[in-house]
């Protein structure tokens, strides 16, 4: 699948709090610049930025009291199409972007008290602006994803997975190429997008004040155009599970 003999993982630091109206694009170069060493943005590096600072930047919090599970509920169901399952204020739901996650994505943690964090309105949108904006500043090309924290059926523990891409491909189509014994690939498709994002939550962890991560040394095949929603969430039609 990959040409890629070695990955580096490296993160951000000194990004400091984000706020509502904040430029998180501006921010993040100011981590990023040719005086930050190791964490100097460079041409074919992936920038992974987590959901919550994103959804701070674009001021997609929201007033809501921690205790009050009705409310809990009822702000869920107004960020889902659809509720699949219920366990007490546990829902798992679709939110607009065709995900599938529990409580629509919202976030209580590393908010403010009596604050909650919803997803950004379109997460491939937020990487296209941070990316070009990164490219106008810095003068690199590089790719940008957001990520999120999501369980997964039938498996233990969560992972950090991609809810909005730019520069990348999602996923790669090996269809019709050999494996390692000559035999013709039939139905592999990789998401390399969640991998690199799970990947770059080994050095971001869930309360370090990391909240992004620089993967380098992806091959130049994984670099293109796509999104997370056209190219990841998986359509009804093609979903056994629904």
């Amino acid at each position: 699948m990959s040409d890629a003999a070695m990955l580096s993982i490296i993160a951000v630091r000194g990004l400091g709090e984000v706020h509502p109206g904040d430029d998180l694009a501006a921010d993040l170069a100011r981590c990023l610049g040719s005086d930050a060493g190791d964490a100097a943005l460079q041409d074919g590096d992936v920038l992974v930025v987590t959901q919550k600072v994103v959804s701070k930047a674009e001021g997609r919090l929201v007033e809501l009291d921690h205790a009050d599970e009705a409310a809990k509920v009822a702000l869920i169901e107004s960020e889902s199409v659809r509720v699949l399952r219920r366990r007490g204020s546990l829902l798992i739901t679709e939110t607009t972007h065709g995900f599938i996650c529990a409580n629509a994505g919202i976030d209580l943690s590393n908010v403010d008290d009596g604050t909650a964090a919803l997803l950004p309105i379109d997460p491939d949108r937020s990487a296209r602006r941070i990316r070009a904006d990164l490219r106008r500043s810095l003068g690199v090309e590089v790719a940008v994803i957001i990520s999120d924290t999501f369980g997964r059926v039938w498996r233990q523990g969560v992972t950090d997975v991609a809810i909005g891409s730019a520069g990348i491909v999602p996923v790669l189509d090996l269809r019709g190429t050999e494996d390692a014994n000559g035999r013709i690939l039939e139905a592999t498709t990789v998401c390399v997008v969640d991998e690199i994002t799970g990947a770059a939550d080994l050095v971001m962890g869930k309360a370090t004040g990391h909240p992004a991560a620089i993967v380098r040394g992806c091959p130049t095949a994984w670099f293109g155009e796509g999104s997370v929603v056209s190219d990841v969430v998986r359509s009804a039609g093609d979903d056994l599970f629904r």
